[in-house]
């Protein structure tokens, strides 16, 4: 295995998938976006806490390595959702309450060569 960082295909990643439209379109605050990303990110850990890979992200605090992306809309993050449960990939959906609006989605630290392709449609959040 190589170095913790090192590019690997088994380097840990933590990805979160926001809504780009809550921003754009429905003009929350940035700050509001930003804290449904950390709500997500931290679900994940802590649903998965006592998983292998979500321990030794951990262990590695000071090399996190997280990516952001955008979903244009609820349709596109819940078609996501859709897609990693039932490709076995463990997730956490955000839904602010009491609105019930799915504002994002974080799974659980992960290979980054085992979701990509499941991602690849999403940029980078802007």
């Amino acid at each position: 295995m190589a170095a913790p960082g090192a590019g690997s295909p088994s380097r840990l990643v933590q990805y979160v998938v926001v809504r780009t439209d809550l921003l754009h379109q429905l003009s929350w605050p940035l700050g509001a976006v930003i804290t449904q990303a950390c709500h997500a990110a931290t679900a994940a850990v802590h649903l998965h806490y006592g998983d292998p890979d979500t321990q030794r992200y951990l262990a590695e605090l000071d090399s996190m390595h997280k990516v952001v992306l955008g979903a244009p809309d609820e349709a596109a993050l819940s078609s996501l959702s859709d897609a990693l449960t039932q490709a076995g990939v463990a997730h956490k959906l955000w839904i602010e309450e009491p609105e019930h609006i799915p504002t994002c989605l974080a799974l659980k630290p992960c290979p980054k060569d085992s979701v990509q392709q499941l991602l690849r449609k999403f940029k980078l959040f802007k």
